[in-house]
């Protein structure tokens, strides 16, 4: 009887001992995940990546504005209806294709007598009318030329005004994919140039935030938290900036 209660009393105490050591052994386990956790969580490099392209624009649009002012409305209106066909007659020599032009709506303007400290009467003067054609085109050369040479139409006797072209790049989507790898690629190289110099290497990648697209013109060094979108040059620059997350191994 005695024997049996020394037997269970060290039974327990050998149950009580393999507890313990299990206990710690899976604390220390746990510890050095939880430390590895730590590390991976706390060893990172932060860095900011850019890359750099010279574009040129594929797409033009282009507007004329051309008047006309008369004392009578419907004179106005008839003359302004020569005009356009005049217009449109002169693009087409150019080589300028219909469907590629827009037409606006006439806008008409009152025009009042003045007295003699220089403020509208109600007097009627005339009317100054004014439409407006728009370019849109791919043939961004062709299109450029003939904003350049439509004053070509003042010698006509029409009242032309050309406006500065606007310029866009139609392939912009599948260059920033393009873009934002390069500017990955160059976060990267960063930091492991900064890795190095403390004997450490560049591991996975946390994160990455894509900043905005700068489109300049090639002399440009304007930038903006916004993003710019030049429209005024024929040849542009392209800046894509991204911040990304290196684990430090």
């Amino acid at each position: 009887m005695e024997g049996g209660k020394i037997l269970r009393n060290s039974q327990i105490i050998i149950l009580g001992i393999c507890i313990a050591v299990a206990t710690i052994v899976s604390s220390v386990i746990l510890s050095g995940g939880f430390l590895k956790v730590m590390k991976f969580t706390r060893e990172q490099i932060n860095v900011t990546g850019s890359a750099t392209k010279e574009i040129r624009s594929d797409y033009i649009i282009w507007t004329g504005e051309f008047t006309r002012r008369e004392a009578d409305l419907k004179t106005a209106y008839k003359l302004l209806e020569e005009d356009l066909d005049r217009v449109k007659k002169y693009l087409a020599a150019k080589g300028v294709n219909e469907k590629e032009i827009a037409v606006s709506q006439a806008v008409t303007t009152t025009v009042y007598k003045k007295n003699e400290k220089g403020n509208d009467t109600n007097d009627i003067q005339g009317y100054s009318l004014s439409q407006y054609v728009e370019v849109r085109s791919g043939d961004v050369d062709k299109i450029i030329g003939v904003s350049r040479e439509s004053t070509e139409l003042i010698d006509q006797g029409i009242q032309f005004n050309s406006s500065l072209p606007e310029y866009f790049y139609t392939k912009l989507d599948e260059l920033k994919i393009e873009m934002l790898a390069k500017a990955t690629a160059n976060a990267k190289q960063r930091a492991e140039s900064m890795a190095r110099a403390t004997g450490n290497r560049v591991g996975l990648m946390r994160s990455a935030r894509m900043g905005v697209f700068q489109i300049t013109p090639i002399t440009s060094t304007d930038v903006s938290d916004y993003g710019v979108n030049d429209t005024t040059s024929l040849d542009k620059k392209v800046m894509a900036v991204v911040t990304v997350s290196f684990a430090i191994e």
